[in-house]
C-alpha cells in the first residue's frame, strides 16, 4: 500500500467576534448549594465564550442534577443562535427566605465592567409575582442611574397558563420582559417531563431568546420573522401546553397582557417570538425592547463623547452675553457623535442635537443639550387589500 495522508477536519469551536457591545449577555440561575457547580461554588460569575467552556466548568447535558442540566441546554440554544455571543454566567445559592432581591443583576453587571447589554434570568422553578418584577426593575433602575442600563428578560414558573395573570404590565417596567413560552419537543421537552412532578419547573426557552437578543441589532425587533426564526419546531408554555392546543383568544390575551413566547407564522415552517414586549404599559415609548435598546446605546454613546468635555471651558459672546455660535456648534457636534454613527449604522431614521445660546452658563455652570432621535419603526401588522377586477 503507497503512502498517505489524510486529514479530518474538525470544529474547533473557536469563539467568533463581533463588532461593538450590543451582543455581551448575561445569563443568571438559582441553583440549590449542592447542585452549584464545583467551579461556580468560588467563582460566582464566568465569561464563557463557547459550549465547550460551559462543559469544562461543570455545566454538562449529563449532569446528576437536573438544574445543570437543564442550565446546559440553556447555554447550547444560545450559542446555536449566536456562537459569536459575549457571554457572562451567573450562577448563584438561593437566597435563604423565599424573597428574591435580584441584587444578583449587579453582581453580573458589575463583574462585566458595566458591559452587559441585556440579561436571562431563569426562575423556572419561581412562580410569577408582581414584587418580583418590581424588584427586577429597582435592580435595572439603580443600574441605568450608574450608567450600566441593560434589559432584562425573566423566566419564571408557570404554575397554568390558562390561569395565569394577565395584569401585571404597567407601572414603568421598561426593563423587564417576561418568557412563558418553551420547547414542545426535543431537548426542552423531555428537560420538562424528567422534572419530578413534586417539583414541576418550566424549563423555558429564555437560552433561546437571549440567542435572538444578543444578535438583533438595537433597533430590531426579534420577532421579525424573515431575521429571527427561533429552531423550536413546537412551540409550548411553562406548564407543558402546547401552543396547538391553546385557544386562538386565550394566546391573543397572553400576547396583550405583554407576555413573550413562541409562535407559528401561517406558510411559514418553525416557530418564531409573538412580540419583543417589556412589561411597560402598550402606550409608552419603551413598550418594545428594541426601544429601550436603542436609547440605551444612544445614550452610552453620548456619555462616551460628552464626558471629556466635563470641566472645560465655554465661550460667550462679550457683548450679549450669549454662549458663543462656535462654543454652541461644538458642543451640539460632541453631544451627537454617537447618534450620527447610529444613524449610518441604520439604528435610527435620524437625530438632532439643538442647545439654546441664551442659557447663562456664567451662572449656572450647565449646559443644557437637547437631544431628538427619530426611531426605526418596526411593521408589526399588515393590511392587504386583495381581490378581482375586470382590467389593471
Amino acid at each position: 500500500m503507497s503512502t498517505s495522508l489524510t486529514i479530518k477536519r474538525e470544529n474547533g469551536n473557536v469563539p467568533k467576534t463581533l463588532a461593538g457591545e450590543d451582543h455581551i449577555t448575561g445569563f443568571i440561575a438559582y441553583l440549590a448549594a449542592s447542585e452549584l457547580p464545583e467551579s461556580f461554588k468560588t467563582e460566582h460569575v464566568q465569561p464563557l465564550s463557547t459550549i465547550d467552556k460551559a462543559e469544562e466548568a461543570g455545566i454538562t447535558a449529563d449532569a446528576a442534577s437536573w438544574m445543570v442540566r437543564m442550565l446546559h441546554y440553556q447555554l447550547s440554544e444560545t450559542f446555536r443562535l449566536n456562537p459569536a455571543i459575549s457571554l457572562y454566567v451567573g450562577l448563584f445559592e438561593k437566597p435563604q427566605s423565599d424573597s428574591y432581591t435580584f441584587a444578583e443583576i449587579k453582581t453580573v453587571q458589575n463583574y462585566s465592567g458595566g458591559r452587559v447589554r441585556q440579561i436571562g434570568v431563569w426562575c423556572g422553578d419561581r412562580a410569577l409575582s408582581e414584587d418580583d418584577l418590581v424588584a427586577i426593575q429597582g435592580q435595572a433602575d439603580t443600574l441605568e442611574a450608574q450608567g450600566a442600563e441593560l434589559s432584562v428578560v425573566y423566566a419564571p414558573k408557570v404554575v397554568s397558563v390558562k390561569t395565569i395573570s394577565t395584569s401585571l404590565a404597567g407601572g414603568g417596567k421598561c426593563r423587564v420582559s417576561v418568557l412563558i413560552g418553551q420547547a414542545g419537543s426535543g431537548t426542552g421537552a423531555e428537560l420538562y417531563k424528567d422534572k419530578a412532578n413534586a417539583s414541576k419547573a418550566s424549563v423555558s426557552g429564555l437560552g433561546v431568546v437571549m440567542g435572538l437578543l444578543s444578535r438583533a441589532k438595537v433597533h430590531q425587533s426579534i420577532a421579525w420573522v424573515k431575521e429571527f426564526p427561533t429552531g423550536i419546531s413546537l412551540p409550548a408554555f411553562g406548564d407543558g401546553t402546547l401552543l396547538r392546543d391553546m385557544d386562538k383568544a386565550l394566546v391573543e390575551q397572553l400576547d396583550t397582557a405583554r407576555y413573550l413566547f413562541f409562535v407559528t407564522q401561517q406558510g411559514q415552517s418553525g416557530s418564531y417570538m409573538n412580540d419583543s414586549h417589556t412589561m411597560d404599559s402598550a402606550t409608552s415609548d419603551y413598550a418594545s425592547i428594541e426601544s429601550v435598546r436603542t436609547m440605551d446605546k444612544g445614550a452610552r454613546g453620548v456619555r462616551t463623547y460628552v464626558i471629556p468635555e466635563l470641566g472645560g471651558n465655554v465661550y460667550v459672546d462679550p457683548e450679549t452675553g450669549k454662549l458663543a455660535s462656535y462654543t454652541v456648534s461644538h458642543l451640539e457636534t460632541v453631544a451627537g457623535q454617537a447618534l450620527e454613527a447610529m444613524e449610518k449604522a441604520g439604528e435610527l431614521s435620524g437625530y438632532k442635537a439643538e442647545i439654546d445660546p441664551e442659557q447663562d452658563v456664567a451662572s449656572s455652570s450647565t449646559v443644557d443639550i437637547v437631544l431628538k432621535k427619530v426611531a426605526v419603526p418596526v411593521m408589526r401588522h399588515v393590511s392587504v387589500k386583495i381581490g378581482f377586477a375586470k382590467s389593471i
